[in-house]
């Protein structure tokens, strides 16, 4: 019988130990932590083959659900020793909390923003709740409406305010979809209550800001103003990976308009994608993003990568760094998403006239 979660534990719960020690004791921990986060997990992509694109069979995954959680878990006891560390509460020396910074900014950022983005698509209003709180505690809670309620209905278009089109640079598409996504989806919001007929109090908005203010207000009575500028940086740095996240991942895919006015179906060519086994269970499967906008409620073991998905050149951490320097990412990306797009309408033409339809030249 094969053990199909065993893998994710092991790439997510390792560096929550060497966090949990390094925040502590500093030492050879603490970089340990960071490097695991940073340049192992580069390696090991280049290393290791490629996940099987197939995914798990089945629906139902306990041992998925029960991983989600004791990261969340994880996380919310990670945020204050994080804070703590980077703040020189625990007595690590200059250099070691400029690890401490990066260790667990990167933890934050690339396994806890995944692992709350599956919580939040998860059925169980606990596991819901606990991916809320998650976002939350990176004052970026509104990312809980905003992904739901915006992304995955207006993917692709100009109506997500996160949308990346061709030609835009990580930094414009960062400060739009930011502010953005905050006030779209507090609109969104304010309407949901007014037709169901609800108070304004309970707009989950108050949650995300007094939980953040709340956040922030425990940092500073634990650790005084050193721990709340700790936990601000965090955060940014964070929230500034899942933003770089998203603009991978959909950079450039844009959805036709239609001649009545509305835009075409979202389809598997509109996200991009990366096989890499270890970063794929690192992050609990975000990188198949094709499938996760197809089937949003699929858990993330079951999640597959077929042939004719668009697939980014290297894989999404690696990605990150090239999407730093504007210039080159145009260079290496442009030209992609030309095809991947000359792809989606040829192959919906040769769909109608029931021809065979190869995978997208990525």
């Amino acid at each position: 019988m094969r053990h199909y979660i065993q893998p994710f534990a092991l790439a997510t719960l390792a560096p929550v130990a060497l966090l949990a020690i390094g925040g502590v004791s500093g030492g050879v921990w603490i970089w340990a932590a960071a490097l695991y986060m940073s340049f192992f997990a580069l390696g090991l992509d280049q290393i290791l083959k490629v996940a099987s694109r197939e995914g798990a069979p089945g629906s139902e995954f306990p041992a998925a659900d029960a991983l989600s959680a004791t990261l969340a878990v994880a996380h919310l006891a990670l945020m204050p020793l994080g804070a703590a560390a980077v703040a020189g509460v625990t007595g690590l020396s200059g250099a070691e909390r400029l690890a401490a910074f990066f260790g667990f900014g990167l933890f934050f950022g690339q396994v806890s923003n995944s692992n709350a983005h599956e919580l939040i698509h998860r059925g169980s209003r606990w596991l819901f709740g606990l991916g809320q709180w998650v976002y939350t505690s990176m004052l970026y809670g509104h990312h809980t409406t905003a992904h739901r309620l915006l992304h995955h209905v207006h993917v692709g278009t100009p109506q997500d305010p996160n949308f990346p089109r061709k030609g835009m640079s990580f930094y414009r598409n960062f400060a739009r979809g930011w502010t953005g996504s905050f006030i779209q989806g507090f609109r969104v919001e304010r309407d949901r209550a007014a037709r169901a007929g609800r108070p304004a109090w309970t707009n989950p908005y108050i949650a995300y800001v007094g939980g953040a203010l709340g956040f922030l207000a425990l940092a500073w009575a634990a650790f005084g103003w050193a721990g709340v500028a700790a936990w601000l940086g965090l955060s940014f740095y964070a929230q500034t990976q899942l933003a770089m996240v998203d603009y991978l991942q959909h950079y450039g895919l844009e959805r036709r308009r239609l001649p009545d006015g509305r835009y075409e179906p979202q389809t598997i060519h509109h996200s991009w994608n990366t096989p890499h086994w270890f970063s794929s269970h690192m992050m609990v499967n975000a990188p198949r993003h094709s499938d996760h906008h197809a089937n949003p409620g699929r858990p993330y073991p079951a999640l597959r990568l077929p042939e004719e998905m668009p697939v980014l050149p290297w894989s999404l951490p690696a990605m990150g760094i090239v999407a730093l320097w504007p210039p080159l990412w145009f260079r290496l990306m442009d030209k992609r998403v030309d095809r991947v797009l000359e792809w989606a309408r040829t192959s919906d033409a040769a769909r109608s006239d029931d021809q065979p339809v190869t995978g997208p030249a990525t």
